[in-house]
């Protein structure tokens, strides 16, 4: 971990010697750490390990706020007086006007970072990708609970560039001491439309595949009524037979001769 955010202080200025995060930038997970990054409307990113520490002093408190803005937005990340703005994703139209706070974290641990290798442990593998990585963007019920208090880290937009930035902060001041660069530009997955859906096979448009669906509606409804009818017809035929057999058994019975009394042919 150490070696990645190491690899670019060659070549630096002495104030960058003196403040080595302003000439780093947040980098994007590696692919072997988060597979499908960026997606739609998240980013991973790597925790600034081994970037803030020759400016931690013993004895104070410090925390690392995230900033994220749309590619375009104004950069500044703090007031006249150096102290981090609080801006909320709503109040910058989600970065669109400006960047926001995405997260507050604690200072990653130079001294013990996470073991890369325990990530083929299926047991310690999420909690290793947790202490390295923070995807932006994973928060999906802050902006409609009205009882959330802390740093509201919503989804991004789909097909969207975006920007990251690490400060580090003295906790007891408020006062930012450091920042990394603006990461490059990283944009969020584009959905596709369903134009150009491969639907193998053939490739069929989205029209097609409208069309295919509501045709096989009718075929579903077409057969059903023809079923619907053999049934009925099958009822039917069974209730006539029924009926006439009763009409030709009362036949029988009132055609029949009634059998003579006993007292009649004693008259006789």
């Amino acid at each position: 971990v150490k070696g990645d955010w190491e690899a670019l202080f060659l070549g630096v200025s002495i104030s960058d010697l003196l403040f080595p995060a302003q000439s780093l930038r947040p980098q994007i997970a590696s692919p072997q750490l988060a597979t499908n990054n960026p997606t739609f409307t998240t980013v991973a990113l790597e925790k600034p390990f081994c970037v803030f520490d020759g400016l931690l002093s013993p004895g104070k408190s410090y925390e690392v706020y995230l900033y994220a803005m749309m590619d375009s937005s104004n950069s500044a990340v703090t007031d006249n007086n150096s102290k981090p703005l609080d801006t909320t994703f709503q109040e910058v139209n989600g970065g669109q006007l400006g960047p926001y706070k995405a997260a507050v974290l604690n200072v990653p641990d130079c001294a013990s970072p996470p073991k890369l290798a325990d990530i083929r442990n299926v047991k310690k593998a999420s909690d290793v990708l947790k202490q390295y990585l923070f995807r932006v963007g994973d928060d999906v019920s802050c902006l409609y609970d009205p009882n959330f208090l802390g740093v509201c880290n919503p989804p991004l937009a789909s097909g969207t560039t975006y920007r990251f930035k690490y400060i580090l902060v003295d906790v007891t001041s408020g006062i930012m001491k450091d920042e990394t660069l603006w990461s490059e530009p990283i944009k969020t997955n584009s959905v596709k439309k369903s134009s150009t859906i491969d639907t193998w096979p053939g490739r069929r448009s989205g029209g097609m595949i409208v069309i295919t669906s509501i045709l096989s509606v009718l075929i579903f409804l077409l057969l059903a009524g023809l079923f619907a009818s053999v049934f009925f017809a099958i009822m039917g035929s069974e209730d006539s037979a029924t009926t006439e057999t009763r009409h030709i058994s009362q036949t029988v019975q009132q055609v029949a001769p009634r059998p003579q009394a006993s007292s009649d042919r004693a008259d006789q």
